[in-house]
């Protein structure tokens, strides 16, 4: 971002949160009768993990609408008022959604609230490798990658915290959330384990996708992958970077492109054109689900079980 551009964020985020201020001056909050758990949650994942975990003891509020880009959001002033209203606060956290962390959480009352950064404690990956290699740092300074719910793995680490928030927070509720919280446990352990398993037998360990967004998936399941833009998903992709993977895809053998359906699938389409230019072999084009919202009737768990699928096909696992 530029000295411009930083600036009129700046101002459109104060002119936000004045507006904010002066509706809160002037519509009373809404008092809950119902005595559920108020919970914000910035994006769908977190929001789906704190509803499987609180089902009926919970009221879950997402900010972010399905399918909508995370990254440079802005609240509104009713986002900021839910906000400020909540028991418990869920946020990615590791850059994800800066804005949250950066702008609105200083204006609000903090006090007998829980605000949870749901990748606290969790192994992150650095982005300064080319070509979707990492390393991992267990610190949150830098340049981290912060898809880390795409990963079942880390996906576990970010909704255990969640649960232990709930349980802090509402302790009379203790067993309700724990029974809740072991069966998503479960779960997401047991897809961790299938993708293990399945991706065990695979015969390639490249994968080329539109946006650098499966580093966790790649680092968990030992494989690379290869972006035509990196982590942030409003880079415009270069000339060299569709020839350098036109060259990897050659290299490799590798005739299968990666797309989330949220994005453009343009750059793609690009790649498979001058690759089935240059070989002559078909392309295929797969979807890799981002899991921020729900999605061709799909839910974290369906996307999930959709994206090992497809995975299967450009390892070629058996």
């Amino acid at each position: 971002m530029n000295k411009r551009q930083k600036i009129f964020t700046l101002a459109v985020t104060a002119t936000i949160l004045t507006a904010a201020v002066a509706t809160a001056m002037y519509l009373p909050k809404t008092e809950s009768n119902t005595g559920k758990l108020k919970v914000v949650a910035t994006f769908y994942p977190l929001a789906f993990f704190a509803e499987q975990i609180g089902q009926e003891k919970v009221a879950v509020q997402q900010l972010i609408p399905d399918n909508t880009e995370v990254h440079n959001w802005q609240p509104s002033p009713s986002d900021i008022l839910e906000v400020d209203d909540a028991d418990v606060i869920l946020y990615n956290g590791a850059s994800l959604d800066h804005w949250f962390e950066e702008d609105l959480l200083p204006t609000i009352d903090s006090s007998n609230k829980i605000i949870v950064e749901t990748t606290e404690g969790v192994e992150l990956l650095e982005t300064h490798q080319e070509n979707g290699e990492h390393t991992h740092e267990h610190e949150h300074e830098g340049s981290y990658d912060p898809h880390t719910w795409v990963s079942p793995f880390v996906a576990k680490q970010q909704a255990q915290n969640i649960y232990e928030a709930f349980i802090e927070k509402d302790p009379d509720n203790t067993d309700y959330y724990t029974e809740n919280w072991e069966v998503l446990q479960e779960k997401l352990e047991q897809l961790d384990n299938n993708y293990m398993t399945a991706l065990s037998t695979k015969g390639k360990n490249q994968i080329i996708v539109a946006h650098s967004a499966f580093g966790y998936l790649a680092w968990r399941y030992s494989f690379e992958q290869h972006g035509v833009i990196g982590i942030s998903a409003d880079e415009q992709p270069s000339a060299s970077a569709y020839a350098d993977l036109v060259d990897i895809m050659v290299e490799h053998e590798t005739y299968v492109v990666y797309v989330n359906p949220v994005y453009s699938t343009e750059s793609a389409q690009t790649l498979k054109n001058e690759l089935e230019r240059l070989t002559g072999q078909d392309v295929q084009i797969l979807t890799l689900y981002f899991m921020l919202g729900n999605m061709d009737g799909l839910d974290y768990f369906g996307q999930q079980e959709q994206n090992l699928q497809n995975l299967k096909v450009g390892l070629q696992a058996n």
